[in-house]
């Protein structure tokens, strides 16, 4: 049994209690069976009344309940769709109160999500407002009184990220330019005129708007600026080489030049202002010292013609330069000239520079050619014959290089300006190869000389003898000196035998030759003979003709240990007319070795070495 129904049983007891507890009362007072019933009567009225409003209260609160289940149903139902929830699947088999309490609880967390996410929305939205504000950008679009779904509301923030982002960017961007165009303000001494320079310049940076139009505008006032201050520059960079010009013609003194320093560094208003005053004050002193100044322009046209390689024709084309009538028309005049060739040297200096390096190329390697014929670069020490050999071996592989690279400048210039590219009124590459040419030319005439020397040297050499030539070098050792030979030979000058002459050039490309070689007679008391190259034989008949041009030497000292020339087909053609002095000149030497080697023993000679260390 239910408590409940426990409850009502022990109610409908005390309500039997209390009626017969009544009823005992009413005897013993003796209350008459009317007044009983009608006061039973009351009792009966007052519990039925007090059980219906009872019953009435239940009654309402049971349709309060029904009442609350459906509202709640449908704001639940409403949540649910604002917040695209799936709608709520109620329990079944549960009483009326703990279906309305179960609604109720999924009401008001739906009705907190609803909040969260419009407090979100709320944010993001004021945050929005503010970068639209500073970037002028467009709002999100987003509906404000609308429920966003988490997709929205995090694209939304992703929306918000990039904003703020792009208004970092921009700022650091702005700051940056208004350093810049601050800076060119201060170069160019210039004061913000409008209301937008005074915005960027004076204005806060965080009240500025950095929008895209007013970037580019920033951009545009930099660009301003800027060629304003190139052109201030180019202006002052004139100025200045005007003023270097007339300082150098009017020759104003080092102390006066030094106060004006400052201004020929900067190029700010003021800078340019003072540069103007000087050019016109320098121009009103030039007009006072004309004739100063025309032979100081005539010198600065005389060096562009030699850059430009100008030719005679050329040079006299601009009469000017000749004439001693000097008026301001004639320095105008030469004004013009001076920077048309300044002009012309710049727009072909590329050009020019390399004709002066093909030129500076050739007299080097001409230097060297020179040097390659010099015997005396073989004394030099530290390795320079190496490294002008290399050099020269450069010149040789660099030089048609260099001549086919200007080839090709000079023939897309004449291509351009239709006409010939001159060098001192001749074609270039026609000037090259005559260059070639005379090196080729004097090559073959230095290659004749050479022939005809030697060609001289061998009949001097035929008819006088060959010239002793002594090496510089030292000698090697066991070489005698030259005074202890000449000693030795002149206590054994009576000794010699009949050798051939060898010949051989030595290394240092001197022509030296060997004597006879004395060698004592065999009976002379049996004395060791020295044994020296080329002795102990007569000479063989067909050499007994070659050793002519020693005669003379022969009459004279002899000098042992020396080398000779080969013979050449020149020195053949005069041997036959002194060949048959040879056979009377070992006859009468070997007369004097019979007399005088029975007198003594000769000492053995050291043979000279024929080379040098």
């Amino acid at each position: 049994m239910r408590k409940s129904e426990v409850l009502a049983a022990e109610s409908v007891s005390c309500l039997n209690k209390a009626l017969c507890h009544l009823k005992d009362i009413w005897e013993e007072i003796g209350i008459p069976e009317e007044q009983r019933l009608q006061r039973t009567n009351v009792v009966k009225n007052h519990i039925k009344n007090l059980l219906e409003m009872m019953v009435k209260e239940e009654e309402s609160l049971k349709k309060r309940i029904v009442s609350s289940i459906q509202i709640c149903r449908t704001e639940m139902e409403k949540l649910c769709l604002e917040l695209q929830h799936p709608v709520f699947q109620e329990e079944e088999g549960i009483s009326m109160l703990q279906q309305e309490k179960n609604i109720r609880t999924q009401v008001e967390a739906l009705a907190k999500e609803r909040a969260r996410r419009m407090q979100q929305l709320k944010d993001l939205l004021e945050q929005d407002q503010d970068l639209c504000d500073i970037l002028c950008s467009m709002p999100y679009g987003i509906a404000p009184d609308s429920v966003p779904s988490p997709e929205q509301l995090e694209n939304f923030h992703q929306h918000i990220n990039n904003q703020s982002t792009e208004k970092a960017k921009r700022y650091a961007e702005f700051m940056d330019l208004k350093k810049q165009i601050t800076l060119h303000m201060e170069e160019l001494d210039h004061i913000p005129e409008t209301s937008f320079e005074k915005d960027v310049v004076c204005e806060d940076e965080d009240s500025f708007c950095l929008s895209r139009d007013n970037i580019t505008a920033l951009k545009l006032l930099l660009c301003q600026l800027d060629e304003r201050k190139v052109e201030n520059q180019a202006k002052c960079e004139t100025h200045r080489e005007k003023i270097q010009q007339l300082w150098d013609r009017l020759q104003v003194p080092q102390e006066e030049r030094s106060v004006f320093n400052e201004h020929m560094v900067m190029s700010k208003k003021r800078n340019l202002e003072a540069l103007q005053a000087e050019v016109q004050r320098l121009e009103e002193l030039k007009l006072l010292n004309i004739r100063n100044v025309t032979d100081a322009i005539r010198s600065e046209i005389a060096v562009f013609w030699e850059k430009c390689f100008f030719s005679v024709d050329q040079r006299q084309a601009f009469a000017p330069y000749f004439s001693e009538d000097f008026t301001e028309e004639l320095l105008v005049r030469h004004d013009a000239e001076i920077q048309r060739l300044k002009q012309h040297y710049e727009d072909h200096k590329e050009l020019f520079d390399g004709v002066h390096q093909w030129e500076e190329s050739w007299k080097l390697f001409q230097e060297l050619e020179k040097k390659a014929t010099d015997p005396t670069r073989f004394t030099n020490r530290g390795g320079n014959l190496l490294k002008e050999e290399k050099q020269r071996s450069d010149l040789h592989k660099n030089l048609p290089k260099l001549e086919k690279k200007l080839k090709a400048q000079i023939d897309a210039w004449e291509s351009e300006q239709s006409r010939e590219f001159l060098v001192n009124g001749q074609k270039f590459l026609q000037y090259v190869e005559e260059q070639w040419e005379l090196h080729r030319i004097e090559k073959e005439r230095e290659k004749q000389e050479r022939h005809l020397k030697k060609s001289k040297q061998t009949e001097e050499d035929m008819l006088y003898g060959t010239a002793v030539r002594t090496p510089t070098k030292r000698r090697l050792l066991g070489t005698p000196t030259p005074n202890k030979s000449r000693k030795l030979f002149n206590s054994t000058s009576s000794m010699s035998s009949a050798t051939s002459n060898s010949t051989m050039r030595s290394a240092y490309g001197g022509t030296i030759c060997r004597s006879p070689v004395p060698r004592p007679p065999l009976s002379a008391n049996k004395c060791p003979a020295p044994r020296t190259p080329g002795s102990g034989k007569p000479p063989h008949p067909r050499l007994q003709g070659c050793n002519k041009e020693n005669e003379a030497q022969l009459k004279g000292t002899p000098v042992s240990g020396v080398l000779l020339t080969p013979a050449s087909p020149q020195r053949n053609l005069s041997m036959a007319s002194v060949a048959s002095t040879y056979s009377e000149f070992v006859r009468d030497l070997v007369n004097t070795e019979s007399v005088q080697s029975s007198e003594t023993c000769p000492r053995p000679l050291t043979p000279r070495s024929s080379t040098a260390s």
